[in-house]
């Protein structure tokens, strides 16, 4: 299988599944008012950068980061991949993706909530990984229970 990232337009007629499937994996655990996952027509926008896996022209996965007020913080939005394609490093793929545009922009902070709920363990663990660390909220964010929220240097 040949595995492509690559800058697209979340509003592509073919990533109706993959939003589709992680609005379901927001919504799983996750009280309503602590959900904050970025639809398509949102991610749509110059302040967005949304990339794209795909599996042989299929799409696999997507992540975005969205720029915040200081432009060298951004935010690591919509960060997904499909069930059936887990377990074989297309999140580290994706995610080192994401943080190699985000550099490139001039980014020298990325930040990102996630949840504390069992549905977002491996989330977790892969930003760990990377070297994120724990942080408190940051631009537009509460401290909520629900979520946690974390933030890595990338200079």
């Amino acid at each position: 299988m040949t595995l492509v990232i690559s800058r697209e337009s979340p509003v592509g007629g073919d990533l109706a599944l993959l939003f589709q499937r992680h609005t379901a994996d927001m919504h799983a655990d996750t009280p309503p008012e602590s959900i904050h996952m970025m639809d398509a027509s949102e991610l749509d926008t110059p302040a967005v950068h949304f990339f794209v896996a795909r599996e042989n022209g299929s799409a696999v996965a997507m992540g975005a980061f969205k720029h915040l007020s200081d432009p060298t913080h951004a935010e690591i939005k919509s960060m997904h991949v499909l069930a059936e394609a887990r377990g074989r490093g297309l999140s580290k793929a994706m995610l080192t993706h994401v943080e190699d545009a985000a550099r490139a922009a001039g980014v020298a902070r990325l930040s990102l909530e996630t949840g504390v709920q069992p549905t977002f363990i491996a989330a977790r663990a892969l930003y760990e990984r990377a070297g994120y660390s724990v942080c408190g909220p940051f631009e537009g964010y509460w401290d909520d229970p629900n979520s946690l929220f974390m933030t890595k240097s990338l200079v």
